[in-house]
């Protein structure tokens, strides 16, 4: 059996929710059953270069293209053309971790994941451009009607997909995503914390968000928040890079009374992230809208308690295992974070049952249902 998988969400070099969700799958998934060929289609005409033992497993063929991706996406869109499975050598099964559009053969079989419609519920948290992309170029509603198989990444995205674009539910598999396992309570490490504090000019207490610096996060709704916050100690860290429209959070956090206590870190290194969680006092994700939710998972698997908005896709990642609050109220975000900040008891109850949570997402599992649906 030749399977294809389409790399080019990886050629930016970012790591959001998507490329997350990419390389921990198929660093778990290529070695589960090595008589499959595995054929990598990597197109980009500027692109980074990949550094993952698993592109050379002796199953697994790396493709390199260096088609500009602006040219191949209207080329697809609009003459269904070039078949990548032709460019692959020929395939039985086609599988997209994104659903970026791809052309194929009449005999190749598609299975794409889905992992959020954000831009179908809030068009305006993207910028124009993005905005123009989705229309004119992804068409994600053509490529899910196309699909054989979808794998949703919560029920959250399944009933999106059901309700917007009357997509078969017999047709959708809902996959959970992993958490990896270098996310955990770090205790006896002294000098790395040192290091990390100083690297990214951390204070000793702090309350955490972790992600990326764009509208549909809420954090002016954050800073708001914080603004009111009892506890006059307990500083704001936001970490990660910025996104789209992110410059009106940027002057929020500028013009706000507590300017001083808000620190913007930026990007963030891979082999950090663990030691940032375990840093923080509360992690707080305040988010208008998720698909699946990658960071409030990281920060209970490291015993952080942990606030999220009580919508899409976040209730299933935390369970009860999280204090859940309305995003538009502002008020009650404060109360939360506060009340985390002073009840010991809560939060002790909370690590307990994060940590319990955690456990239930797994990469393995994900890798072994996603094999399933590939050679079903």
């Amino acid at each position: 059996m030749k399977i294809g998988i389409d790399l080019r969400v990886l050629a930016r070099g970012t790591r959001t929710g998507v490329e997350e969700y990419t390389i921990n799958l198929l660093s778990n998934l290529l070695t589960l059953n090595p008589k499959i060929n595995y054929r990598l289609f990597y197109n980009a005409y500027k692109k980074v270069n990949l550094n993952y033992s698993w592109t050379s497993l002796s199953n697994v063929k790396l493709n390199n293209f260096r088609i500009p991706n602006r040219f191949f996406f209207i080329s697809s869109r609009y003459l269904n053309y070039p078949k990548i499975d032709k460019l692959l050598g020929g395939l039985d099964i086609y599988f997209n971790p994104h659903f970026f559009i791809a052309p194929l053969s009449r005999q190749c079989k598609k299975i794409i994941t889905f992992h959020d419609l954000s831009f179908e519920h809030y068009p305006e948290f993207f910028s124009w451009r993005k905005r123009l992309w989705q229309k004119f170029l992804m068409d994600a509603k053509r490529e899910v009607q196309k699909a054989d198989k979808i794998i949703a990444v919560s029920e959250s995205t399944k009933s999106d997909l059901i309700n917007l674009y009357k997509i078969n539910p017999d047709k959708i598999e809902v996959i959970y995503s992993g958490v990896g396992k270098q996310f955990s309570q770090i205790k006896n490490n002294q000098k790395k914390i040192k290091l990390i504090l100083r690297k990214y000019n951390l204070p000793h207490e702090f309350i955490l968000y972790f992600g990326t610096i764009e509208p549909r996060k809420n954090l002016i709704g954050l800073i708001k928040a914080f603004e009111v916050l009892k506890d006059k100690n307990c500083k704001l860290v936001i970490a990660g890079t910025k996104g789209w429209l992110y410059k009106d959070i940027l002057k929020t956090a500028k013009e706000s009374k507590k300017r001083k206590d808000i620190i913007f870190t930026g990007f963030i290194e891979e082999s950090d992230k663990p030691y940032l969680y375990n840093l923080s006092k509360i992690f707080v994700y305040p988010s208008f809208f998720e698909g699946f939710g990658f960071p409030p998972l990281e920060a209970m698997a490291c015993g952080i308690p942990t606030i999220v908005s009580s919508n899409s896709s976040l209730p299933e990642v935390v369970g009860n295992a999280a204090l859940m609050i309305n995003p538009m109220n502002i008020d009650e975000l404060a109360w939360a974070m506060d009340i985390l900040l002073s009840d010991e008891n809560l939060r002790k109850k909370l690590i307990k049952d994060g940590l319990k949570q955690a456990q239930k997402f797994s990469w393995q599992k994900c890798a072994q249902k996603t094999l399933d649906i590939l050679i079903k």
